[in-house]
């Protein structure tokens, strides 16, 4: 994949979590199958909303193999989540997304130490890719500082893409500072830029953008792919987004998925991260059927 070519949407999957912690495959293959047919190009799995730092090396290879036997194929619409605050731990992660053909990976900053330096990042970066440069894989970036608290500057973009021209691929922008989209955008059309915040999609879609990953695709694919297709405003992805981010966002996109699929379960998340209480979920739910009354 190059600058070039156009990304579409990526769902980025929520975990089906039963009561004792573990991961139900069947309402997973079910989810993930819903999403393609939705109109998503790929899904992403253990990242953000998929709570990907929670989720051990052999279940990631379990969830792997449920995606790609059922006839998923991870060359095209499988990116996988890497995160991790160890360089070899970060290998590790890529070698079982790599085993089953996966090519894309997005890459999470070490997240534990904060406050840290360009350079230190820098080092830290240029270490995992140096490790998995033999492998035919693309590196997406991945700035979310709301969720690492360790933000990923133009400057170090700017350098990892000149020290790895063939592996650095795109940025997934996930810090909601439009400045910081603009610049990018503006700054990186060797780059493919993913749009995290979907209150920023249309403008940074129109601006060269060529996709989104994003925890909504779980709820409403087609709405996004429409405004990814066409780069118009829809004010209801901002309502919806906006009440979103009153509460901690992965459990409230899964206490919407919840509602949306009328399973209670969907709602289930892992320590460290709490669900939503019950006045919590129902107020997400109406703000959803008043934005969408017609969307299942």
């Amino acid at each position: 994949m190059n600058a070039s070519d156009q990304f579409g949407l990526s769902c980025a999957l929520a975990l089906p979590i039963d009561s004792d912690l573990t991961i139900d495959h069947s309402r997973l293959l079910a989810h993930a199958r819903w999403c393609l047919d939705a109109g998503c190009s790929s899904l992403t799995v253990f990242g953000t909303t998929g709570e990907g730092a929670s989720v051990s090396l052999t279940e990631r290879r379990q969830i792997l193999d449920t995606l790609s036997s059922a006839g998923i194929d991870p060359s095209r619409q499988i990116v996988g989540g890497v995160s991790a605050t160890s360089i070899d731990d970060a290998v590790e992660q890529t070698r079982i997304l790599t085993d089953v053909s996966c090519r894309r990976i997005l890459l999470v900053p070490p997240f534990y130490f904060k406050r840290v330096r360009d350079e230190g990042l820098y080092e830290w970066f240029a270490q995992v890719c140096e490790r998995i440069a033999d492998r035919e894989l693309g590196v997406i970036l991945y700035h979310i500082p709301s969720v690492t608290e360790v933000p990923l500057s133009i400057d170090l973009i700017d350098r990892l893409k000149t020290a790895f021209p063939e592996l650095v691929i795109g940025v997934k922008d996930s810090g909601g500072d439009w400045a910081f989209t603009e610049t990018l955008l503006v700054n990186h059309r060797d780059l493919t830029i993913l749009i995290g915040d979907e209150r920023h999609l249309s403008g940074g879609i129109r601006l060269g953008a060529k996709g989104s990953i994003s925890g909504l695709a779980n709820i409403c694919p087609a709405v996004l792919v429409h405004l990814i297709e066409r780069g118009e405003e829809d004010l209801r992805i901002s309502d919806l987004v906006t009440k979103i981010l009153k509460y901690p966002v992965t459990p409230a996109v899964k206490a919407l998925l919840a509602h949306c699929k009328q399973d209670g379960r969907w709602s289930n998340v892992r320590p460290p991260l709490t669900q939503l209480s019950r006045e919590e979920q129902a107020d997400l739910a109406i703000t959803y059927r008043t934005i969408f009354p017609t969307e299942g």
